[in-house]
């Protein structure tokens, strides 16, 4: 049976998409359908490996888990990743295709990505009663629609009903819709079968005369006015989540451990330091400039698309100076994945992957020497910390282009079976390694913190209990389904996707 399909459609970027995405997601998932999320171009650094070790945005795969499936690259067929000014590498199903330009991208032939763009989707369509399809920004981005392949196009191929999504929180939401339907193509406009009225903060009652006179000028039915859901418990999907919320820089004075992240300008997989924002013991903060770094008992470099431009930003800064210091004065220093690249003595870059620099000093904590590669690492990972580090089990993924050498015979970190990685100075306070997600780990983080508090002669309180991360997003999931189902009339829903294959 061909699968039904839903579209996610917003006024502009960051209107709520994704979320929205989510909780029909699982809203779906939980009445018995078999579903699936497609979002067929993404722009994002924050990625992750699936299980048969192909890339795709993380938010297409906290999608997946929300419709309880596992992400495929299927999901995400087309996902861009910046890699320096106006330049973005092209990842295609999963894999690396090349690098181009911002102009070169948007003006040039797509029809390969198209093609492959069909591909996924009906491959995923085949196996699912649902797609919950999500559009990219704007669908009437008028300079940049004819060569579309995020939004109209893919409703047409879908052959979807879209739901046209809209912030209220950041005014003009009148404007917004009205504006967006009328720039729509007939057809295009015969496909929006709703509107949604997003983010919106006091009492719903107070915008009926709004849901009226929108109904009555766009002759489109208005779901549902969706209160701020406060406090959701998800990572963020791209850099613009760090100046606010949970992610925003936290000076506290009584915290055991104040930790300072490199605020790199190709900042990649930010959610790496997730578990260090939810810790009550430790005070996170972002720094731009060195001197930002004063006092921290611990930093990290965290990873990067750019692992060399960032190495020249890094310099111009004076960070190395800066870093060395510190280290030599008792700071500790964890390095993850272009973090960890850095902390050699050079980047080597032959194949002009990320540059032209060719090769580039690194921070000089270590003799280890990288080489960048045109073949890219994606894989998930388990293993178990190495000794001296308490024997405790670790899953994460890599997503790297490059290698690593350890000349000075450095010890490991971890032993992924036969297979060792990353590597801790003789004490302790230096730790490199290629693994996203390590910080997950309660064990790894434990052990790490510890080390951080010994070497400052701090006391540590045990960890509070808390859920895993998969049980807390499912939490999440749950409770965003939850919301939706209370102020959306998602009979209408049903009505559009008939019923499920089967019951849960």
């Amino acid at each position: 049976m061909k699968a039904r399909s839903i579209m996610v459609m917003g006024t502009a970027s960051h209107v709520g998409k994704s979320l929205t995405v989510v909780g029909l997601g699982r809203w779906l998932a939980n009445q018995g359908y078999r579903v699936a999320p497609f979002k067929s171009q993404n722009m994002s650094l924050n990625s992750t490996a699936t299980p048969d070790g192909r890339e795709i945005a993380w938010s297409q795969a906290m999608q997946a888990e929300a419709c309880r499936t596992l992400p495929d690259a299927d999901m995400n067929p087309v996902l861009l990743k910046p890699s320096g000014p106006h330049r973005s590498q092209i990842v295609l199903q999963g894999r690396p295709l090349r690098d181009v330009s911002a102009r070169d991208y948007f003006y040039g032939n797509k029809a390969r990505l198209w093609d492959t763009v069909q591909e996924s989707y009906f491959r995923l369509a085949a196996q699912h009663d649902v797609m919950v399809v999500e559009g990219a920004g704007s669908p009437v981005e008028m300079n940049l629609k004819a060569r579309d392949i995020a939004n109209m196009r893919v409703a047409d191929m879908a052959d979807a009903a879209v739901l046209l999504v809209a912030d209220i929180e950041r005014g003009g939401v009148f404007g917004s819709l009205v504006g967006t339907v009328d720039l729509l193509e007939p057809r295009e406009r015969a496909r929006v079968q709703g509107l949604v009225i997003n983010k919106f903060r006091g009492d719903p009652s107070l915008f009926e005369d709004g849901t009226r006179w929108l109904t009555e000028r766009l002759q489109i039915p208005v779901w549902g006015v969706v209160p701020y859901l406060e406090d959701l418990d998800l990572e963020e999907e791209d850099s613009l989540g760090l100046d606010h919320g949970r992610y925003a820089s936290r000076h506290d004075a009584d915290a055991a451990v104040r930790v300072v992240a490199v605020r790199l300008p190709h900042l990649s997989n930010f959610m790496d330091l997730d578990p260090l924002f939810r810790d009550p013991r430790v005070a996170v903060s972002w720094a731009d400039h060195p001197e930002e770094a004063q006092g921290a008992d611990a930093i990290v470099i965290p990873g990067t698309k750019n692992t060399m431009d960032d190495l020249g930003w890094l310099a111009e800064r004076g960070w190395g100076d800066q870093i060395r210091h510190l280290y030599d004065h008792g700071t500790c220093l964890l390095g993850i994945c272009g973090g960890y690249q850095m902390m050699g003595s050079t980047v080597a870059d032959p194949h002009g992957v990320e540059s032209q620099a060719g090769v580039r000093r690194g921070l000089g904590l270590t003799r280890q020497r990288t080489t960048l590669s045109r073949e890219k690492t994606t894989r998930q990972v388990r293993g178990v910390l190495h000794p001296p580090w308490p024997p405790a089990p670790v899953t994460a993924y890599e997503i790297h282009m490059g290698t690593t050498d350890n000349p000075d015979a450095l010890p490991p970190l971890l032993s992924i079976g036969d297979r060792l990685e990353g590597m801790v100075a003789a004490d302790g306070r230096l730790v490199g390694t290629y693994l996203h997600g390590l910080l997950d780990n309660p064990g790894f983080r434990e052990a790490w913190l510890a080390r951080i508090a010994h070497a400052r002669q701090r006391p540590l309180a045990p960890a509070q209990a808390t859920p895993e991360p998969r049980e807390r997003r499912d939490a999440a999931y749950e409770r965003l389904a939850h919301h939706l189902e209370t102020h959306l009339d998602l009979g209408r829903l049903t009505a559009l996707v008939g019923p499920p294959s089967h019951r849960p």
